[in-house]
């Protein structure tokens, strides 16, 4: 006890001396200032691009840091400090933190611009914004000289774009006049490079006059240059000329992130097919985009990787052309490692790093409070002082930008204080345990630690350790160890203690330990775990497997949990439903309570169907059969009793089908068997599946494709027939052969036929294995010959079977008369007739009527009528009013059409009348069983027939058919009828029926509708069908 009280007296009074010394010497000792800190940044300037146009008279540059206390600041151009004499030059005024440029100058106020913010714990220097100034001039107002190509070859129309400024223009180009911009498609094309109009095959709709329309998006300005006439000149017959790639991307740099576009496009006719590859590598998949018909390619998100050769080729059938571009992929810098700001005691040593990714490779420099310090990427400090608190900043640049860390660096110096890390007031510790008391004042220069149980100084003993931090540390815990422990902490600027109160509880323990358990797939197994404890303690069982803790919520369809507890002991079941595959392993109970824990591991062994065997491959290949070998898988704690072996068809898309094998069954130790009965020359994967007496396995992965061998086919076409065709024609038709039954290359078919009159077989070849139909032409041919015909399949390895002979007949003759026609008659405006004296020949299937009008229209646009061959007349409609039409009929058969007949004129009707009656009021007669519609008469246009007179339809409401009655008058009596009627009157003519009026009649009087023209009749229709 005297010893600790001399120990705590001398160092309070050596305490109280020094620390006096240090508020002398240093004033701005962090202590005192712990509430205030340096600069931080939340809003910096920009880089602006200021158009020269612009309506508006400044620029400002923003600048807000968070600082305590509040921030001053002041701003440099180019290193400089910017003059800002307020009330004396208003050209830069500051606002705030910002800076506001009034009436913005090129000469002047281009230049890179910072922001500096300054308070007493240090400076810190903004990024550099870039002001520079936009422009986009006119176009010259030269004319263009016009541009003559000839029809199918390339043109290339040049925008030579105007001064500007900065490059990021886009470009169109409009045909004519203004906004009729040209649609880009495969055959024209507008670099954005260079803003060129590329037509790969010029047309005569190409004709016209073509202007470059461009936009700068930086300062929203867009001009358009002088027209450029574009004149293709006629050829007689279009050449063709190979592709020659004009749109070419020269080499490329563009940083990692980016999306970028590389151009290509060619000229030439037809027009060229473009392709784009990577030459040292595959396109980034899911990072890549062709669109404009393969002439722009879209790299997204570039990474290094991407960095390369690219390659564009441009085909067409007259030749080929390609270039390549290189593309370097390069990196702004990136922190990998960045300071952060700290407190640092006083006297310690520290190191700041700065570590920075990028292409090319980042300078590293630092500022402090920003001035430039002469060091790399690194700061080291030896022995704190505080002249070495401040505001640092970590620049990296490379010439794709600069990035900025700031960190601020307080030095602290104090005496030992417990008030934010306080020694634990209550500790717990198990018996024969285990504990660590911490002790972690704040103090610098770091004290010294000692600790006293109740009265007594601790010394590092067997079961005592007072750690380097000066942590406390007790083992083999007992009852004895209970008591107040008290961490004293002495340091040059002053001291300081803190207690807590250890208590001893009983030690927690497993008194039933879960064990091993054996179940199938599906199964359930229990595990049990019983443990003792502090009656005073809470417990918590804790199940893990394989180390990795379960979660009961997640997989609540297989694992269930319970605990019982009784004073001082408890229990915990674990259930496992449904077992699979996966739960097997070693199973883990922990009892834990908040002062210890125990644990304790049992088995699951999980028996189930076999694992996937591995390492299928194939060998030994024929045209029937292959030898199939594996490697065996897990066998899951199950012996393997059989393999299935599966195979399908690639190019079918076949599902996988049991192969036959030899043997049949395939023993649970085999590791090879031959797959039979394959069909030859077809692409062929296999798979392997094992069986043990708790189930079938999943399949291995598919083998390696196999090619069988080829053989001979053995099907022949089948549905061989045909017949008809042309004259002096054998037309032979099939079903071709299916692909899986070609059985080898170079498949094709063998056609014999004869007549059937005769003994030798005429034999052709067809080597095309979709073919379907084959047409023999031979001017000996005799029509409607009876031939006997036969086919049969070959490929490289020889020739199959012959199918069953068919009987067909050679082709017809075309009809060799003529049809006469007796009459052809207008009947109205636009309906006619026309009947003809029909061919006497059997060999006419149908006859065809041709008409078309006179002078109007040519003989290649006639309308086309078929007629039955058991018909000799027709009705023709739809023909226009007042025309003269020519008329023309032939026979026909399946051999062609026959010689026409003499050509007939008719001259339709003039249009019926375009204007409806004009209904008068109804009279009833007395003896109200009739009543009298009469109306206006109707005059005929100039144009339009005229009136012989006029049809009457009587009708009930609901209906479309009544009774219609013609009269020549302009009234007629109708009868009186019950329930709802129209009564449609229309004026008659040699052209038609005109334009119909209508009139409602019911039991209560007669109601009156406006005539209805053939535009009424529409939108009433449209009308009731809305309704």
């Amino acid at each position: 006890m005297r010893q600790i009280s001399y120990l705590l007296i001398t160092v309070s009074l050596t305490l109280t001396y020094n620390f006096w010394i240090v508020r002398c010497e240093s004033p701005g000792a962090f202590g005192d200032d712990s509430s205030g800190y340096g600069p931080v940044f939340e809003e910096q300037p920009i880089d602006t691009i200021y158009p020269e146009e612009s309506p508006e008279d400044k620029i400002i540059l923003t600048c807000r840091a968070r600082a305590h206390p509040p921030a001053s600041y002041r701003w440099r151009l180019n290193n400089t400090d910017v003059d800002i004499m307020e009330g004396l030059d208003d050209h830069y005024i500051l606002n705030g933190g910002d800076l506001i440029i009034r009436f913005p100058d090129r000469s002047r106020d281009t230049g890179n611009y910072s922001c500096v913010a300054t308070n007493e714990f240090g400076t810190v220097v903004s990024r550099t914004a870039f002001i520079q100034f936009g422009y986009l001039d006119m176009f010259s107002t030269d004319e263009r000289e016009a541009v003559f190509v000839k029809e199918g070859q390339g043109a290339v129309l040049l925008c030579d774009p105007p001064p500007h400024f900065p490059e990021d223009l886009s470009f169109r180009w409009m045909l004519n006049e203004f906004p009729d911009f040209i649609p880009l498609d495969k055959r024209r094309f507008v670099s954005q490079s260079t803003g060129n109009l590329y037509i790969s095959t010029v047309r005569s709709a190409d004709s016209g006059n073509y202007s470059c329309f461009v936009s700068s998006p930086s300062i929203a300005k867009s001009v358009f240059s002088k027209f450029i006439p574009l004149v293709p000149m006629p050829e007689r017959s279009l050449r063709k000329y190979p592709a020659d790639i004009k749109v070419k991307s020269p080499d490329t740099y563009a940083l990692m992130g980016q999306n970028i576009t590389l151009e290509c496009f060619a000229l030439g006719n037809p027009i060229p097919q473009i392709h784009w590859k990577k030459v040292d590598g595959d396109l980034p998949p899911r990072r890549h985009d062709v669109s404009m018909a393969g002439s722009l390619l879209h790299l997204y998100d570039l990474q290094y990787e991407d960095e390369g050769l690219y390659e564009c080729e441009a085909e067409n059938s007259k030749g080929k052309d390609w270039h390549r571009t290189h593309l370097f992929v390069e990196g702004a810098p990136e922190w990998v490692e960045k300071i952060e700001s700290s407190e640092r005691d006083i006297g310690g040593n520290y190191i700041m790093s700065c570590v920075a990714n990028g292409k090319p490779k980042p300078h590293v420099h630092f500022l402090k409070n920003g001035q430039k310090l002469l060091r790399n990427h690194e700061l080291r400090f030896i022995d704190l002082k505080f002249d070495d608190s401040g505001m640092y900043q970590c620049i990296a640049e490379n010439r794709h930008g600069t990035i900025y860390a700031n960190a601020e660096l307080k030095v602290f110096a104090g005496g030992p204080s417990f008030e934010q890390n306080p020694v634990k007031i209550k500790i717990l510790a198990a018996k024969d345990g285990r504990v660590v008391i911490e002790c972690k004042p704040r103090a610098a220069p770091r004290p010294k630690i000692s600790w006293s149980k109740e009265t007594e100084l601790l010394h590092n003993s067997s079961r005592i350790f007072i750690w380097q931090d000066g942590s406390l540390e007790i083992v083999n815990i007992s009852k004895s160890d209970e008591g107040r422990y008290t961490c004293f902490a002495v340091n040059n600027r002053g001291q300081g203690n803190s207690s807590g109160s250890l208590s001893v509880t009983d030690a927690t323990k497993i008194t039933l330990a879960p064990s091993y358990v054996d179940v199938s797939v599906g199964e359930s197994a229990r595990m049990e775990c019983n443990a003792s404890h502090d009656k005073t303690l809470d417990i918590a069982f804790i199940w893990s497997l394989n180390d990795h803790v379960i979660d009961f919520d997640q997989d609540r369809d297989h694992y269930h949990h319970r605990m019982i507890g009784d004073a001082g002991r408890s229990r915990s079941e674990l259930l496992i439903s449904k077992t699979q595959l996966r739960h097997a392993g070693r199973y883990t109970c922990t009892a834990q309570t908040p002062v210890d824990n125990i644990s304790t591991s049992a088995e699951l062994v999980v028996r189930g169907p076999p694992g996937p065997p591995g390492g299928v491959r194939v060998d030994e290949v024929t045209n029937s059969s292959v030898r199939v070998t594996w490697s065996h898988g897990t066998d899951n704690l199950s012996p393997i009793s059989k393999y299935i072996i599966q195979f399908r068809d690639i190019k079918a898309q076949q599902d996988w089908k049991d192969a036959s094998t030899s043997p049949v069954n395939v023993e649970g130790n085999a590791e090879r068997v031959t797959v039979v009965n394959l069909t030859p020359w077809m692409d062929y994967e296999f798979r392997v599946i094992a069986i043990n007496i708790l189930g079938t396995g999943p399949p291995s992965d598919p083998s390696p494709k196999i090619t069988t061998k080829e053989a001979r086919p053995v099907v022949a076409p089948s549905d061989v027939g045909g017949g008809g065709g042309a004259s002096r024609e054998l037309t032979i038709t099939w079903t071709p052969v299916q692909l899986q039954y070609h059985y080898g290359s170079n498949f094709g078919y063998i056609i014999a036929f004869r007549p059937h009159d005769k003994h030798d077989w005429l034999k052709v070849t067809v080597s095309d294995p979709h073919a379907h139909k084959y047409i023999h032409k031979d001017s000996n041919i005799q029509p409607s010959t009876r031939f006997e015909v036969k086919m049969k399949a070959f490929n490289s390895q020889g020739e199959g079977p012959f199918s069953v002979s068919s009987f067909i007949y050679s082709a017809q003759d075309v009809p060799s008369e003529a049809p006469t026609i007796v009459e052809a008659r207008a009947l109205s405006a636009t309906e006619a007739i026309v009947c003809w004296m029909p061919v006497r020949l059997q060999t006419v299937e149908k006859y065809q009527v041709r008409y078309w009008r006179q002078t109007v229209e040519n003989e290649a646009s006639a309308q086309r009528v078929p007629v039955s061959s058991q018909e000799n007349h027709t009705r023709l409609d739809h023909l226009k009013p007042n025309s003269h039409y020519l008329i023309e009929v032939r026979a026909y058969n399946g051999a062609g059409f026959g010689p026409p007949s003499d050509r007939y004129e008719i001259h339709t009707k003039k249009a019926p009348p375009s204007r409806p009656p004009k209904i008068f009021a109804p009279k009833y007669h007395s003896t109200g069983r009739t009543f009298n519609i009469a109306w206006e008469q109707v005059q005929p246009l100039a144009n339009e027939s005229t009136v012989e007179g006029y049809k009457v339809l009587y009708r009930p409401e609901d209906q479309v058919n009544g009774d219609l009655y013609t009269t020549g008058k302009h009234s007629i009596d109708l009868p009186m009828k019950k329930g709802e009627y129209l009564v449609e009157v229309r004026a008659h003519s040699e052209g038609g029926d005109g334009a119909v009026a209508q009139v409602r009649v019911s039991g209560e009087g007669l109601v009156t509708s406006q005539p209805l023209c053939i535009c009424s009749l529409i939108f009433m229709t449209l009308l009731s069908l809305f309704l």
